[in-house]
């Protein structure tokens, strides 16, 4: 094959809180083969998501940390441009997992084609028919075993897991209530979204009050995006045989020193608590009858998403640091 240039954003060091270009930067680089079993795609879009942080730093996780001089990880939507796998053919659309860069060789077993026939835009697949939409799918059906009647207490609600599970959650019969860092976005997920409640955590003062007061009867399934004073305060309002499905930590994942806490983690024994931690990653093989529900809801109008598409693959580190920062609306990814 032809030898490929590519540009890549190349972890050069560990961050140390919010990532910057000295630590993470754009290289050049050549491709000049494909192994057997893997790809060379044309990247199109790269999800942006809170465990990329983690990957970049050396803690131990589900997934290796990513070598320095290797480009950040992340999941990718692409186009075939070389197959040496059976079962991909030039000019597939794929979406698996990738890396921050515009031309990519990876291994075939780490992706899917998208279906010709999808009546979805290719960007779909990274946002409520990828990860981020199975993500609360099987985190409150299979991890958390919702049921109706149920109070839930969603937070992050207006990041794009949580608005998602925020819906789920009503669709199943639960009574929804959200936490979400400003007004706009409590009134979003309330009037727009059909959120029962929603707590403005930043300014309602005593934040573990102020879901006693929205959940008066109690929370029996708390979905933990953040960690931090955010699971302190629900610990303290969980009802007894309740559920945690503990699905990240955001309000950690740029620490520079040892968090405290938990402080109120001895609730889940004086309340007989299950916490379940949970990795989409375990249920990749019901990965078809996810989407197939999803996408049923979906063209139903029974769910609302919103996508938050920064345009320049030189932009990719700003709009991945628009997390932390609280700025991005709904699912971030960049369009290369």
């Amino acid at each position: 094959m032809q030898a490929v240039t590519k540009q890549q954003w190349t972890l050069k060091s560990r961050p140390e809180g919010i990532p910057d270009r000295s630590e993470i930067d754009i290289e050049t680089r050549t491709i000049e083969d494909v192994p057997p079993e893997h790809l060379l795609i044309e990247c199109l879009y790269f999800s942006l998501d809170p465990a990329i942080r983690g990957w970049m730093s050396e803690t131990p996780s589900y997934l290796p940390p990513i070598p320095i001089g290797d480009p950040v990880r992340s999941t990718v939507v692409g186009r075939v441009q070389h197959s040496e796998a059976d079962g991909f053919n030039v000019g597939d659309l794929v979406v698996g997992m990738g890396a921050w860069e515009t031309h990519g060789v990876v291994p075939a077993a780490f992706f899917t084609v998208i279906p010709p026939d999808s009546p979805f835009p290719a960007h779909y697949y990274l946002s409520v028919l990828g990860a981020v939409g199975l993500t609360p799918y099987f985190g409150l059906l299979r991890a958390g075993k919702a049921t109706a009647g149920q109070t839930l207490l969603m937070s992050a609600a207006a990041g794009a897991v949580g608005s998602l599970g925020g819906q789920i959650g009503k669709i199943l019969g639960q009574r929804v209530v959200g936490l979400a860092g400003t007004d706009e976005k409590c009134r979003w997920v309330t009037e727009e979204l059909g959120f029962d409640d929603c707590i403005n955590y930043k300014t309602c003062g005593d934040m573990e009050n102020a879901i006693r007061t929205a959940c008066p009867e109690g929370v029996d399934l708390f979905f933990d995006n953040v960690g931090g004073e955010t699971l302190d305060a629900a610990l303290m309002n969980l009802n007894k045989d309740a559920t945690i499905v503990f699905c990240g930590s955001i309000s950690n994942y740029n620490a520079t020193e040892p968090t405290p806490g938990p402080y109120n983690w001895w609730q889940v024994l004086a309340r007989s608590v299950t916490v379940q931690g949970y990795l989409i990653s375990d249920y990749v093989a019901e990965f078809p009858e996810g989407q197939a529900q999803m996408a049923e809801w979906l063209q139903a109008g029974q769910l609302k998403f919103k996508e938050h598409i920064v345009e320049g693959f030189e932009n990719c580190l700003d709009a991945y640091n628009l997390l932390f920062e609280g700025k991005n609306e709904g699912k971030l990814m960049v369009k290369v």
